[in-house]
């Protein structure tokens, strides 16, 4: 099996996809006049990703997504240890995550309802995780102006922790288009969980009103990140707002200069906002160079390190139950 690149198009916005990864490589979006931009940071072909070049654009991470505590977790009475990639913490699925390997193409129509299926199955002990895991990712465009993403895992044989998420990084104004500070962000939560210095959550969930994490209402994404070190690396607590079909409203966020809008949709109780803090002179799509706040991220997903703070919604799933987790990404023009 190679690494090929695939695409979905309805002759609104057209999405190029690789299944190294079930990585979205390209997205493109009109604009109030009809103008087409790419709105993701990537790579023109798959070799740079199967390199490692590639500081998880696009891609589905997972095993478990975002950051566990020592790469150290313990479940029915077993102690299990991950590989330290990001120290001294296991990051996204460890050394060989879900984006780096070759998923299968299990169904691929680019008709009337474009959509392609990914499959992958972990095996028992990859990455040091119990269990073998059947995974599934489907993509499509479910109307003119919108993609979606439904995922899935079912444990085989052993309970696991599961934390799918999509990693995307995000710039209304076409990924070429210089930094996203300008862009505005509205995040429909009242809370998020403060994080100690090696970027482990302290198990407390804060209220944002009044600090720089204060994104219930719409602001520029730029005003205030100055008071932080290096910028937006968070996860924001979801509340239960406005519902569509079974998905809360999580995140809005607009480009002045394109007027370009996103609206992301999702059914998982957290979001990581990511403001792109060490993307650092990357070479991308057209020989695009790619510095700090390039680009944002809104991965949402369970909880970081959840599997270690039982005061968290569990990340654990079952032998014969089902990890879903949708994602509902709708374009517009304000």
């Amino acid at each position: 099996m190679a690494a090929e690149l695939y695409e979905l198009s309805n002759g609104t916005i057209t999405v190029k996809m690789t299944n190294f990864g079930a990585t979205i490589t390209s997205l493109l979006v009109p604009d109030a006049n009809g103008n087409l931009a790419d709105v993701v940071l990537g790579f023109d072909t798959v070799e740079p990703y199967q390199k490692g070049h590639s500081p998880y654009f696009g891609c589905i991470v997972g095993r478990v997504a975002n950051r566990i505590k020592d790469g150290k977790f313990a479940l029915n009475g077993v102690e299990y240890s991950l590989y330290i990639n990001n120290p001294p913490n296991s990051l996204h699925g460890g050394k060989i995550g879900f984006d780096k390997v070759l998923w299968e193409v299990t169904e691929y129509n680019n008709n009337m309802f474009p959509s392609i299926t990914f499959q992958y199955q972990s095996k028992d002990g990859e990455e040091g995780y119990p269990g073998d895991l059947s995974v599934t990712a489907k993509y499509s465009l479910p109307s003119s102006t919108s993609l979606k993403l439904e995922m899935e895992a079912v444990p085989l044989n052993k309970a696991t922790p599961v934390n799918l998420a999509q990693h995307t990084y995000w710039n209304l104004a076409g990924h070429n288009s210089g930094n996203i500070l300008d862009h505005t962000i509205q995040i429909q939560a009242s809370h998020l969980t403060p994080v100690d210095k090696n970027l482990i959550p302290t198990g407390e969930i804060m209220p944002v009103s009044g600090t720089c994490f204060d994104f219930t209402t719409e602001k520029k994404i730029g005003s205030r990140i100055h008071e932080l070190q290096v910028g937006y690396d968070h996860n924001y607590v979801l509340d239960c707002g406005e519902e569509r079909s079974g998905l809360k409203h999580a995140a809005k966020v607009k480009d002045p200069s394109s007027s370009r809008v996103l609206d992301l949709w999702t059914d998982a109780p957290g979001m990581q906002f990511y403001t792109g803090n060490y993307v650092d002179g990357i070479v991308g799509k057209g020989s695009a160079v790619y510095g700090k706040h390039a680009a944002l991220c809104l991965e949402t997903q369970g909880f970081p390190n959840a599997i270690n703070q039982p005061n968290f919604p569990s990340v654990v799933v079952q032998p014969g139950e089902k990890h879903k987790h949708t994602m509902l990404f709708e374009f517009s023009t304000d």
